[in-house]
């Protein structure tokens, strides 16, 4: 990774503490943790896209960090704070591995998700097994648990980015002419 610039860091820190207060407008929130909120994923997949997926991993573990501390709680077994807000938190961080174009950027931000989504999946059959109803198969519970918001969290996140893409190019641009020089 590239030495960390001031501009960076606070950059990183501007998005990570929009994103926390994004994630308070929730839609829909599941019983045992998940929500569906008004694009509380976006500022970090747009620092990624500026910034590259290295420091967009470390300002989504940041994001996740604070989404413990200061979110419900719903666990306090380690590996659910490693599978629900550590690791899915900083994949969104994998929304910089391709910037090339909005496609590209789409594709970025879909492997974010589905990393993240495969994180909370995991937790949801190593840690959440005995949420899952008497007689229902642990892993298919899982999964349409942690689709049920997940997915709907993609679409919002891919329509606000689609959006935000054609006033945000210049930005992102003058990122890249910058660090490229």
């Amino acid at each position: 990774m590239k030495k960390m610039s001031t501009r960076m860091v606070v950059e990183a820190g501007i998005m990570i503490a929009l994103a926390q207060v994004l994630s308070y407008f929730k839609v829909y929130e599941s019983p045992y943790g998940g929500s569906v909120t008004a694009g509380s994923m976006i500022p970090i997949v747009i620092f990624a896209i500026r910034w590259g997926s290295k420091p967009g991993l470390l300002a989504g573990l940041v994001f996740g960090i604070l989404q413990f501390l200061l979110g419900p709680k719903y666990s306090y077994h380690p590996l659910s704070i490693l599978l629900d807000y550590l690791l899915p938190f900083a994949s969104i961080g994998l929304a910089g591995l391709f910037k090339k174009n909005l496609a590209t950027n789409l594709v970025s931000t879909f492997i974010a998700m589905f990393a993240r989504f495969m994180f909370h999946f995991a937790s949801g059959f190593i840690v959440w097994a005995s949420t899952t109803p008497e007689g229902q198969n642990v892993y298919l519970y899982s999964l349409v648990y942690n689709a049920s918001y997940m997915l709907p969290e993609f679409v919002i996140s891919a329509i606000l980015l689609s959006l935000l893409y054609v006033p945000l190019k210049r930005f992102i641009l003058e990122n890249r002419l910058r660090t490229e020089a």
